[in-house]
């Protein structure tokens, strides 16, 4: 039977989760806030952490009604079929949260579901859950929901060297989604600090399903059904890049990362790191693509006033150098933006990482006359 399936996102991404949730032939999409839900059964949850590149998490909605007080809680909950969804030899936890609603203690709120489910299957809840259960109650209306990811889906278990304050990569897809990549089309990162921006161009363009090497919540469920999922996992999309992508960086160790990075992800041979200052750069191929950066910014490495320079040489060295190539450089502080006097689109909207609110700055494919008609507004 049908049900709704929730996949989230960070506030601000919505839009680009849409496109690409949409793109992978998923019915019934729309874009809410904090993320997307479709219409589906559980192949459709299994297909979705396998495939989906821009998603957090993906949950199973598994229930909604009104609840007003707490034992009208637990007697709906119990209406629920745990028996034909919960293995008696899994553990699991309850996690509530309450907004606007009668019942307000989120803790009591666990409990009476925690009590729901123990009478159906008679099991007991753990700290240390193989399934979190999700109640959210929400102007008088229960929604229980099932993660089905576990861990966050960035955690896909390639990328283990990184350095200071890397972006996540379901992010990192969608910000390159954000910027017009499909896949064929040389994407550089200048500043590519452990090569994310980089090795998931390439995992792009190579057709490679980001949840390819993990495990799954949903895998200790009773709806999970091990042959589907083999059948599943082991297609194959044979995908021959014509393109190849490249990061550099000033630091040596960055560069060491980034290469080690990407042969875990077994793109290795799709993929150039080299060690370079960003007054050093140029266009790695003859193919205009994408640069995309995530340099420094403020708080989050440095200090504004510092970071001036580097911003005011980096959109000299691309406006002089990348003619041809479109720019997207995400930073929290639109004046480091300016400083590289470089013309961009109307920004995308911010987007929370690492406690702060980054924006995604664009522009179209540069050239000479931009670069020319720059120079006359300074």
């Amino acid at each position: 039977m049908a049900f709704e399936i929730f996949f989230a996102t960070a506030p601000g991404l919505e839009g680009a989760l849409y496109d690409e949730v949409r793109h992978k032939g998923f019915k019934n999409v729309k874009a809410i806030n904090g993320g997307v839900s479709v219409v589906g059964e559980w192949p459709d949850v299994w297909r979705a952490n396998l495939w989906i590149r821009g998603v957090s998490r993906v949950l199973a909605r598994i229930g909604s009604f009104k609840a007003t007080h707490l034992s009208q809680l637990q007697s709906s909950a119990e209406q629920i079929k745990w028996a034909e969804l919960l293995c008696p030899d899994r553990t699991y936890s309850v996690e509530a949260s309450c907004s606007k609603s009668k019942i307000y203690h989120s803790g009591a709120a666990a409990e009476r579901i925690e009590k729901a489910i123990e009478k159906s299957i008679n099991v007991k809840p753990s700290d240390s859950a193989d399934i979190k259960i999700m109640a959210r109650i929400d102007h008088d209306i229960c929604t229980i929901s099932v993660d089905t990811s576990g861990e966050l889906l960035h955690k896909r278990g390639f990328r283990t060297a990184v350095n200071r304050a890397p972006m996540r990569q379901n992010m990192t897809a969608l910000f390159l989604l954000q910027c017009g990549y499909k896949g064929d089309e040389p994407v550089y990162d200048p500043m590519c600090g452990s090569g994310t921006f980089v090795i998931e161009a390439a995992e792009i363009a190579a057709g490679l399903n980001p949840g390819r090497a993990r495990e799954f919540a949903f895998e200790k469920l009773v709806t999970f059904d091990q042959q589907a999922w083999n059948a599943m996992r082991n297609v194959k999309r044979n995908i021959m890049s014509s393109h190849h992508f490249y990061g550099s960086d000033r630091d040596a160790g960055a560069i060491q990362m980034s290469v080690e990075n990407a042969k875990r992800s077994g793109i290795g041979h799709l993929t150039g790191f080299k060690q370079k200052a960003i007054s050093e750069i140029a266009p790695p191929t003859d193919t205009p693509g994408l640069v995309m950066i995530n340099p420094p910014y403020g708080k989050r490495i440095g200090d504004r006033q510092k970071l001036i320079p580097l911003y005011q040489t980096m959109g000299r060295v691309l406006s002089e150098r990348f003619s041809g190539w479109r720019v997207g450089i995400i930073t929290s502080d639109q004046a480091l933006a300016s400083a590289t006097n470089l013309p961009f689109l109307s920004p995308s909207a911010p987007v929370l990482h690492g406690g702060l609110r980054v924006t995604l700055f664009q522009t179209n494919p540069l050239s000479q006359q931009n670069n020319l008609q720059d120079i006359k507004t300074l």
